[in-house]
């Protein structure tokens, strides 16, 4: 089903905060949760003296799943998630969502890394954008100056390291574990 019309509400900066953790808690994005809870609300028709609604937390304890695990593989899924930095049951819940939903999930420290990467090339893209700028200008540059061209380099090594380094964490936390060929 396609939405069609918007619903906007203003809150306070650490109201938004709270709604975001809470989304996340759900493994869903703002909007989507913010459409779950409005559909709840909209689908409940409350006639005097109906029992109350039941909440979200309810409703996820009723949709519970428990999974049986051979004992070795227990053991690798605690590893995997514990090099990734979460619970298993998170980390369960994670892989089987992004492998019915074709999904790359990335732990929010790793998301957080390719951010700071990004916004630092953005930086040096507008950088660069505005000596471009200048230059169509019709203005004269002289060519960046020795600081101009170690701040490049120090954001550009920083971006890479970052990269490079949520990479090999998410190549490691994957291997994690030991593989058993004796089944």
């Amino acid at each position: 089903m396609r939405s069609t019309k918007l619903i906007t509400a203003r809150v306070p900066p650490e109201t938004k905060a709270k709604f975001q953790a809470l989304a996340e808690s759900y493994c869903l994005n703002e909007s989507c949760f913010m459409r779950s809870l409005i559909d709840r609300a909209v689908d409940v028709v409350r006639e005097p003296g109906a029992e109350p609604l039941r909440t979200i937390q309810d409703e996820s304890r009723a949709e519970r799943l428990y999974v049986r695990l051979y004992p070795d593989d227990r053991l690798l899924l605690a590893e995997r998630a514990a090099s990734r930095g979460m619970p298993a049951a998170t980390y369960l819940a994670v892989l089987a969502r992004s492998h019915l939903r074709n999904l790359a999930p990335l732990p929010e420290t790793e998301r957080q890394a390719f951010e700071r990467g990004v916004a630092e090339l953005s930086a040096i893209g507008r950088n660069l954008n505005q000596i471009a700028r200048h230059l169509n200008q019709g203005g004269v540059l002289a060519g960046p100056r020795r600081e101009d061209l170690a701040l490049f380099i120090k954001i550009c090594t920083a971006a890479l390291g970052h990269l490079k380094a949520t990479l090999k964490a998410n190549k490691k936390s994957w291997e994690a574990g030991y593989e058993s060929t004796d089944r």
